[in-house]
């Protein structure tokens, strides 16, 4: 694809910073989701200070090669509860929640290690196209209930319209999503290099609107917007090491604790590492470069999992890639990663702006929902893009496409003692197992024509050029 922007362009300091809130906006609900669903005193603020923090330890492990921002991480999320259950006080919980993150982060040190030494290609053979573009497509795929979700928040269950707020909601987001597709496609310069901010301040005025009547009216169903959490504001984050510290004499009475931890967080690493391929392989296609190779697979592990350790030091929660960043980044073209960067300090300075926090908080899901709906739709469609030279005619092939889809999308996750597998992480090893048991006996001619064939089914995107607009605009 045509990017406005590459990987080491820098847009003009005016622009920087709409196309970074841009970003902001869009890893925002997720990030701060994750605190919110944990509890346990969790800050939303901390997590968003965690996560810039995060960031800039990847982007210097990448050398600034890798346009795409990390952030508090759902895989953990029964890791974290777990943190908290064996706990015998809150403050031991947060440093098991420090302990954890340290544990997942060595996993993907450890394997770094091993990619330095023996190479990608083994990767490569594991996961070819075949496995890794249907599961790219799950990751867009098996978020598409939370969005639609999101989009019908006031509906009762099993969808029903059957409210004043519902059909306002279901307004609010369809608004959002026409006008990030319209900006996105119809827009001019600027207009089409931010349709989310674009689409979500639009969904917001209608939402806005509708409270403002409600608020007149004293009719509670047209209220979409909860002003009053700028009566709650936290103006400091609570940082969770601040709390572990004091959890160390606990871990004293109860050195087990650690164990679970372990148990708790080390599988789930596993499971994460499949995932940050799936985002790196999707990425590369919409930078047209390959990141497994340049800067390289060790250095993108390394920023993960050392990033996560950062992150959750501060905020609890271990970081991991976010899919709504390259959506983001393939949506708009922007491939510069100094945006990125501005992103991640945007949210470090963020975190201490209560009002700032609180204003981006407000946001009604619904309208997230609009937004996500096309991010996610995007994702999908990027890993459906990587297997277009497949081809789908060898029932191998078939088969292996096949049972990633269907095990994804059915939300084939597992449970098993403390850890859940996702049905990401159930699709890709599905799709691994039946692509290496139907390709156990080939013929000689097969043999020597698959390589070719790789390499056709994984070809890069060519090297993109900046539509001659954009670069008037510069």
């Amino acid at each position: 694809m045509n990017l406005a922007y590459k990987v080491e362009d820098r847009p003009q300091a005016g622009k920087l910073i709409i196309f970074a809130f841009q970003q902001l906006l869009a890893i925002l609900a997720a990030t701060i989701a994750v605190p919110a669903i944990i509890g346990n005193g969790m800050s939303q603020s901390a997590a968003l200070f965690g996560a810039g923090v995060g960031t800039i330890v990847y982007l210097l492990f990448t050398k600034f090669k890798s346009p795409v921002f990390v952030g508090s991480s759902f895989a953990f999320i029964g890791s974290m509860f777990s943190a908290f259950g064996g706990a015998i006080s809150a403050q031991l919980g947060y440093l098991g929640l420090i302990i954890g993150a340290v544990f997942a982060g060595l996993v993907y040190v450890v394997i770094a290690i091993i990619v330095k030494f023996a190479g990608v290609n083994w990767i490569k053979k594991l996961m070819p196209a075949v496995v890794i573009g249907p599961t790219v497509a799950i990751i867009g795929l098996s978020l598409a209930g939370n969005a639609v979700g999101d989009v019908l928040k006031y509906a009762s269950a099993g969808n029903v319209m059957d409210t004043p707020k519902a059909w306002i909601g279901l307004v609010c987001g369809l608004v959002t999503l026409l006008t990030v597709c319209l900006c996105s496609v119809y827009g001019k310069k600027m207009l089409k290099l931010i349709p989310f901010v674009i689409g979500i301040l639009a969904g917001y005025a209608v939402a806005a609107i509708f409270t403002g009547i409600g608020a007149a009216t004293g009719n509670e169903m047209l209220k979409i917007i909860d002003f009053s959490q700028f009566q709650h504001m936290q103006w400091i984050p609570d940082f969770s090491f601040l709390e572990a510290i004091k959890g160390f004499g606990d871990l004293a009475e109860r050195p087990s604790y650690i164990a679970t931890i372990a148990v708790a967080y080390i599988p789930v690493a596993f499971v994460v590492f499949a995932e940050h391929i799936a985002d790196h392989t999707n990425l590369s296609t919409v930078i047209g470069t390959n990141l497994l190779e340049e800067p390289g697979l060790h250095r993108t592990l390394l920023g993960d999992g050392v990033g996560s350790m950062a992150g959750a030091f501060f905020g609890g929660c271990p970081n991991t890639t976010y899919g709504e960043s390259i959506g983001c980044v393939a949506i708009t073209g922007n491939a510069s990663v100094i945006t990125i960067l501005v992103t991640a300090c945007m949210c470090i300075l963020a975190s201490f702006l209560a009002p700032f926090v609180t204003l981006l908080a407000t946001i009604p899901a619904c309208v997230m929902g609009g937004v996500c709906i096309s991010l996610y739709g995007f994702i999908a469609v990027s890993g459906l893009k990587m297997i277009q030279k497949v081809d789908l005619g060898d029932n191998r092939n078939l088969f292996t496409v096949s049972v990633i889809l269907i095990a994804g999308v059915g939300g084939m996750a597992l449970k098993i003692g403390e850890v859940t597998l996702t049905a990401v992480a159930v699709s890709l090893i599905l799709g691994i197992c039946v692509n290496i048991l139907l390709n156990l006996k080939k013929s000689p001619e097969e043999k020597e024509a698959a390589p070719a064939e790789e390499a056709d089914a994984a070809e890069e995107a060519p090297e993109a050029e900046a539509p001659a607009e954009d670069k008037q605009a510069e």
